[in-house]
């Protein structure tokens, strides 16, 4: 699959973050199905993963940023980093899913910071992360972020937690 728009690769010491891919459609159902897809809205469809899939690569046609995808740099994809902003988001979401057997590891704060490294290039603002209250792993991931808890949110009928992320290059 090509894109028909570039989505710019990034890398870190361990980590390659790179356009999405149908490819990933397997990895991304299987985490729909994990316990932390609670906090997402629980189990899906493979269907609906698609329309998830699509729905990513569309914010970065629509918007130039979206989730990336994560591979380690032996080739093992391992989660989804990246900025999002659906239409009912108050404002653009630093968000990461990590998939079974990649969390603990420190994948997603990595990828997280050369994200926001990269936002940064692009002279966009300081970033937020809504999180579920009840997501304790993600809540620790922001705080190690050095993002602070701002107040809550009601996006979408939840009370979301607000947490933001400190501006340039951090």
């Amino acid at each position: 699959m090509t894109l028909p728009f570039a989505i710019p690769a990034l890398t870190t010491d361990r980590l390659r973050l790179r356009e999405p891919r149908e490819t990933d459609l397997a990895a991304m159902n299987a985490f729909t199905h994990s316990p932390r897809h609670a906090f997402l809205g629980g189990p899906q469809e493979m269907w609906e993963t698609y329309r998830g899939l699509l729905a990513g690569i569309g914010q970065w046609a629509l918007r130039g940023f979206g989730f990336w995808s994560v591979d380690t740099k032996a080739g093992v994809f391992v989660g989804r980093v990246g900025v999002i902003c659906p239409h009912a988001w108050p404002e653009p979401e630093l968000a990461w899913h990590l998939y079974d057997g990649h969390e603990g590891q420190g994948f997603a704060v990595e990828a997280a910071r050369a994200v926001r490294a990269h936002w940064a290039t692009q002279g966009k603002g300081a970033l937020m992360s809504l999180i579920h209250p009840d997501n304790a792993r993600s809540i620790a991931t922001a705080i190690r972020l050095g993002a602070t808890f701002e107040g809550v949110d009601v996006t979408l009928g939840k009370g979301l937690r607000i947490f933001r992320h400190p501006g340039v290059n951090t």
